[in-house]
């Protein structure tokens, strides 16, 4: 593997009250063979110990400190202080297993072209290795349509060159929860995303403080990330898929509004797919080859 200094990756954590869970993924990342990079946490708002911790590691790793703002706010902030070419995150109950780094690494030096690129993973539930369910397994190249679903990338398993992060502007901070969704399908709209099939990564879950079972609803978030990249512009098979899987989870959402009586919030949604319809028929509209002059 080339040690050239502009192949330096920048690692961030972002955490909140994790210890000392994020204290094990800090070791997980030092423990990386690979050369050249350098490992930033930014401790969103933490009450517990976790902040006095971090600095207990001394010059092994930067700690950027942040008022309470969220984990789009907080991966924003380390990659604002980064120096390196290259982006890699992971998540504070995640593991990174010997050799993710080096093995990225290889992978996008090989092959220049390549934007991003992830791993494969294991699951760990509570203490026990789980399977991941069928629709959970990770695609491989172009992964836009079968995203739309359900998030099929994982931050803790994710590598980029730092220009394509920012030239699609990073997470958005609006999100509290589904950021990472919303940024991989603003990234794998026309950006192929590439899977090491080899499981480099540990993702635990089941903890109560887990960011998933902090807000309820998910799809809402799934919608309202749909609807700003229909509105920003897909081409118009792409706008066909995405408004497709807005209509699914419109319609999903928009029955258990009126079941617990919130006749507001189902309009609001069904509002939001009748602008995205419109918006998609102008696009195709446009693109038609046989719409008169």
């Amino acid at each position: 593997m080339t040690k050239d200094a502009d192949l330096l990756v920048s690692v961030i954590i972002p955490t909140f009250n994790r210890w000392p869970m994020v204290g094990e993924a800090v070791d997980s990342v030092l423990a990386q063979a690979a050369a050249g990079h350098e490992l930033i946490v930014v401790d969103d708002g933490s009450t517990d110990e976790t902040r006095r911790r971090l600095r207990d590691c001394g010059a092994r790793l930067t700690v950027l400190t942040q008022s309470r703002r969220g984990v789009a706010a907080a991966r924003n902030a380390g990659v604002r202080h980064a120096s390196g070419n290259y982006l890699a995150f992971l998540d504070s109950d995640d593991l990174w297993r010997p050799g993710k780094l080096e093995r990225q690494l290889d992978f996008m030096e090989s092959n220049p072209r390549a934007k991003i690129c992830q791993t494969d993973e294991i699951w760990i539930r509570n203490g026990v290795r789980v399977n991941p369910r069928h629709k959970h397994r990770k695609p491989s190249g172009d992964i836009f349509r079968a995203s739309l679903e359900l998030c099929l990338v994982s931050p803790s398993a994710v590598m980029m060159r730092r220009e394509l992060f920012e030239r699609v502007g990073g997470f958005d901070e609006s999100l509290p929860v589904c950021e990472d969704y919303d940024l991989w399908l603003r990234i794998s709209k026309d950006t192929e995303i590439p899977l090491i099939p080899e499981a480099l990564v540990t993702r635990r879950g089941g903890h109560a403080d887990q960011l998933s079972r902090s807000t309820w609803g998910f799809d809402r978030f799934r919608v309202t990330s749909i609807a700003n990249l229909i509105e920003a512009g897909l081409d118009a098979e792409k706008a066909g898929w995405a408004l497709e899987a807005m209509a699914k989870k419109v319609t999903i959402l928009a029955q258990g509004f009126r079941k617990r009586g919130n006749e507001t919030m189902a309009l609001e949604y069904e509002e939001r797919l009748r602008r995205a319809r419109s918006c998609v028929a102008r696009v195709k509209d446009v693109t038609n080859p046989f719409r008169p002059a």
